[in-house]
């Protein structure tokens, strides 16, 4: 017993001494799935979500959204970071910057001060993307909307989702975020490969302005790791030690392929839309381990039980804000994904 006393005395001074040299930040991605008020904004088709709407969306129900969106926002990151949680959030499927105002301002996210950054975008139904972000940790220097640009002249018409673009200071250093949210599965792979060869071009431009700069790119790609949107057109790689100078680190195509899980369920199967990519700047040169920098620890799919169906024919999959027409106050078809990131003290 007392040999086991001062094991475990020696397991807890070291586990203190490395979180003294190091310090670990988190950087999440949640689809919110419809976040929505319950007022109409003009020249949006938002009518499924009104009082008087198919979903008979009211204040009840979107005060529950509120309440669960942020019960997961708060403790996305805590696995690693129990107290302070991500210090930056990419999320998607936002209405407008009301929303994100009632949802910083809940409780479970209030104590942290949860800054945000929104830009209204296109899309014909009014969802967006967005970053939180805790001042305590990010400073943002510069925020742009870029657009997705259909090419095909019968697409002219349409508009979707554009990519938001947030830089700023992280831990003494340049990080830059990209938010995305790819055209959906209702349309064909064309337009998903395209969102991944702007994307690219966005990110060859940030890097040429600063090519020290720790660029992550995330979103609800709409897309496995393993679609050529995200290996060829966006050039993400699934092993560190294939990552050129031109690519992107994806460490999620493993997670998907030999983990065989993801953050939503279809028809009984796994995917994995919902990622989170980095430049070559976060990862440690071959040989190499030292964060005297910024670099890459790990990543997560993260996963609490109270997100998942308990019973029925969906037992197993994520718990819902709707499903068939009925209200099940849940949360979204979609699991949050969160890498953590890590530096030497100073």
């Amino acid at each position: 017993m007392k040999k086991l006393f001062i094991f475990m005395a020696l397991f807890l001074m070291g586990a203190t001494a490395v979180q003294a040299q190091y310090k670990v930040y988190g950087v999440g991605f949640y689809n919110l799935e419809n976040l929505f008020d319950t007022c109409h904004d003009a020249g949006k088709n938002d009518y499924e979500y009104l009082p008087d709407g198919r979903n008979r969306w009211n204040g009840l129900k979107y005060s529950h959204k509120l309440k669960n969106m942020s019960r997961v926002l708060s403790e996305l990151g805590t696995n690693m970071l129990p107290n302070v949680g991500c210090a930056i959030i990419g999320v998607s499927e936002v209405e407008n910057s009301r929303c994100l105002e009632d949802l910083v301002a809940q409780p479970s996210l209030k104590s942290r001060n949860y800054k945000f950054v929104h830009i209204e975008g296109p899309d014909k139904r009014g969802v967006d993307c967005a970053l939180l972000y805790n001042p305590q940790l990010f400073t943002v220097r510069n925020v742009k909307l870029v657009p997705y640009v259909y090419k095909k002249p019968e697409d002219k018409d349409r508009a979707t989702r554009g990519f938001l673009t947030v830089s700023g200071t992280l831990a003494d250093e340049h990080v830059t975020v990209v938010v995305c949210h790819w055209p959906s599965r209702g349309a064909t792979s064309y337009y998903r490969e395209e969102a991944g060869r702007q994307v690219r071009v966005l990110k060859d431009s940030l890097l040429k302005d600063d090519p020290n700069v720790k660029l992550f790119i995330m979103g609800d790609m709409n897309d496995d790791p393993t679609d050529k949107s995200m290996t060829q057109c966006l050039g993400c790689k699934a092993e560190i030690k294939d990552v050129g100078p031109n690519d992107l680190y994806n460490p999620w195509y493993n997670v998907l392929t030999k983990k065989r899980t993801g953050t939503l369920m279809y028809q009984g199967s796994w995917n994995l839309f919902d990622q989170i990519v980095m430049s070559p700047s976060l990862l440690h040169k071959e040989g190499a381990n030292d964060y005297n920098t910024l670099k890459f620890r790990k990543n997560e799919v993260f996963r609490r039980d109270y997100l998942f169906q308990k019973e029925g024919k969906y037992k197993g999959n994520t718990l819902r804000t709707h499903a068939g027409g009925v209200w099940l106050d849940g949360y979204s078809d979609h699991l949050p994904t969160v890498v953590y990131i890590m530096k030497q003290a100073k």
